[in-house]
């Protein structure tokens, strides 16, 4: 319902939903694309092998499963057979080294062509492309890549992108998922990279139908505003919207929000929108197309009515998705240097969400937490590059209604090394941080106190810190705690301080060179006389590469021109061998570069 005799905008949530009794899986026809570029080397590479061996565990002998690795070059490793001998399979991957460039075009092309090849209808048809960089070899125009996405996608074949650290480009890689229909996951660290293929193998295992479309067209003075959820829009000429909204998982709500406008109605039942759709589904072990369509009609009433046809399910989800939507516009708005409008944006947000009583339930409670904490870090110009991807991930997972999802961020705001440190809790009450599923948490450790969830400011939230607050005060449905009062941070004498290695404002992320001498490398005589890392840190990588008849140093860290000439010593150089270096600076004549400080040779391990 809706007031009466008053123009206004309104949300419009529907539900579309595919009840399988008895469900049998599809089997999948997948290629797995990982970037083995020099970015990737040392543990990512270890680390992103590893979680790939664990998908390849999943699956079972109906599956189909390619395996192509890229860095300058592209290299199929597994070309498109069952999934019969596991074993075998992931010897494969144990052999893959890193080093080079980042042809992420090439590796996601050559996956999609081993998918064609045995692309049916009784299969779920995949890429799923891993890469911690940005492309910087073959094909790197975002518009390019992502309208290729979409036609692979007409095609029958999806791609999910799985970004890796914080140096990749999130929004080529959300892009092309939005474009492809499939998925994108930021893997915030090192040990969530098995759990994110599961989510994606678990996603694809429940597909009950695929290429959901909707067309929406708008009766009497009704205008659609805004679509809240994720979906690929295609507006027609004759003022209808065709909307799609790819994957159905069995027996779950697949959810579509609007924003409508609406003139001023009298009292009584009014049309809104003629609603037609149609989706590939699978009905007793076969494809079959389904269709219907729909008049939405809504009722204008007094406010006593309006309040009583409330249901608080559509407004928690309605409120998810609208979140999801304007941490999307605030990216935007703050890459436009629109800082101001993207906190208003938020802060009004969060004032509409209170309003409306939703700070009382505990998602919601905690997405204001994030909604503040983002709204600063613009405010203050540092949505910086691991904020940004946290940002753009929780709104890319809670406009395909992902609640699971939404709220990852891990990174640790310079709020956190801001707070007064205690040595002991005296009468206030103990919490500690701690990581769930790629989100921050709060426990409460002192005694007295049920456990229970706790609202706490995502600003001062650090994996394995000890806080000290004045109270805790309970939700009015006493389902969770707020903390109240002052907040300061524990550390008890002889304990080690969690941020003490950390360092404000880094977001996390590598940094790109370290505080060593900028002075050239010091020559050394020989390959044999360098020390040997297997770590890279905060150094740069490097790779000696064949050019003609000569041996030529590039950088293949991310950030850097891989075209540019460096100065390296001569007497260290051997085709294809990796270097760590502490800075690379450019020269004087603003075209190559330096490498700077200690050099070390590059060893990988299995």
């Amino acid at each position: 319902m809706l007031l009466e005799n008053l123009a206004d905008t309104t949300s419009l949530l529907l539900r579309f939903r595919e009840d399988v009794p008895n469900a049998q899986r599809r089997p999948l026809n997948v290629a797995l694309v990982i970037d083995r570029s020099g970015s990737m080397a040392g543990a990512p590479l270890r680390y992103a092998l590893q979680a790939a061996a664990d998908f390849v565990d999943r699956l079972t002998a109906d599956d189909r499963l390619s395996i192509v690795v890229y860095d300058d070059a592209v290299d199929t490793l597994l070309d498109a057979q069952l999934v019969t001998d596991k074993g075998a399979i992931k010897s494969i991957l144990k052999n893959v080294r890193a080093g080079g460039l980042t042809n992420l075009s090439g590796g996601w092309l050559q996956g999609c062509e081993l998918v064609a090849r045995h692309k049916t209808d009784q299969h779920v048809n995949r890429v799923l492309l891993l890469t911690d960089g940005q492309a910087n070899n073959g094909i790197t125009n975002h518009a390019v890549l992502n309208k290729t996405a979409g036609k692979k996608a007409e095609e029958g074949i999806s791609t999910t992108t799985l970004g890796f650290g914080s140096h990749f480009e999130e929004d080529l890689l959300i892009g092309m998922a939005r474009a492809a229909g499939g998925n994108f996951y930021f893997i915030q660290s090192l040990d969530d990279a098995a759990d994110v293929f599961g989510i994606e193998l678990d996603s694809l295992k429940a597909i009950a139908a695929q290429n959901l479309t909707v067309t929406l067209t708008p009766l009497g003075t009704t205008v659609i505003d805004d679509v809240l959820s994720l979906a690929r829009p295609e507006p027609q000429a004759d003022g209808r919207l065709v909307l799609h909204l790819g994957d159905v998982h069995e027996n779950e709500d697949k959810l579509l929000g609007l924003q409508l406008r609406l003139p001023a109605l009298p009292a009584g039942s009014h049309q809104l929108l003629h609603i037609a759709y149609r989706a590939d589904a699978i009905r007793q072990g076969s494809i079959e197309a389904i269709a219907g369509e729909h008049t939405v009609q809504i009722t204008a009433g007094s406010v006593e009515a309006v309040v009583a046809a409330t249901d608080s399910r559509v407004l928690l989800d309605l409120a998810r998705l609208r979140i999801a939507r304007d941490k999307e516009r605030a990216v935007e708005m703050a890459d436009a240097s629109q800082h101001r409008e993207a906190e208003v944006l938020l802060h009004q947000l969060v004032a509409d969400l209170t309003a409306k009583g939703l700070h009382e339930h505990f998602e919601i409670a905690e997405e204001i937490d994030q909604l503040n904490h983002y709204a600063q870090r613009i405010a203050s110009r540092h949505l910086d590059n691991e904020s940004r991807k946290e940002l753009r991930d929780q709104a890319f997972q809670g406009r395909r209604s992902r609640v699971d999802l939404a709220g990852r961020g891990v990174s640790i705001d310079p709020a956190a090394h801001a707070l007064p440190v205690v040595s002991e809790a005296g009468p206030g009450v103990e919490l500690m941080c701690f990581r769930e599923g790629g989100k921050l948490r709060v426990r409460v450790l002192s005694a007295g106190f049920a456990d229970l969830n706790i609202q706490f400011p995502r600003a001062i939230r650090a994996e394995g810190a000890h806080y000290v607050v004045e109270e805790l005060e309970l939700s009015a449905d006493g389902t969770f705690y707020r903390a109240k009062g002052s907040i300061t941070r524990l550390v008890r004498p002889g304990e080690t301080d969690p941020l003490a290695g950390s360092h404000p404002g880094s977001g996390g992320g590598r940094s790109r060179s370290s505080s060593a001498s900028s002075r050239p490398a010091k020559p050394a005589t020989t390959l044999a006389d360098l020390e040997e890392t297997d770590t890279i840190g905060s150094g740069i990588l490097i790779q000696c590469v064949k050019d003609g008849s000569k041996l030529r140093a590039r950088v293949v860290s991310d950030g850097f021109d891989p075209d540019w000439n460096m100065r390296f010593p001569r007497g260290i150089r051997a085709e294809s061998t990796l270097f760590v270096v502490d800075q690379v600076n450019t020269a004087p004549d603003g075209k190559s570069y330096i490498a700077s400080g200690e050099i070390k040779r590059f060893v990988q391990t299995t």
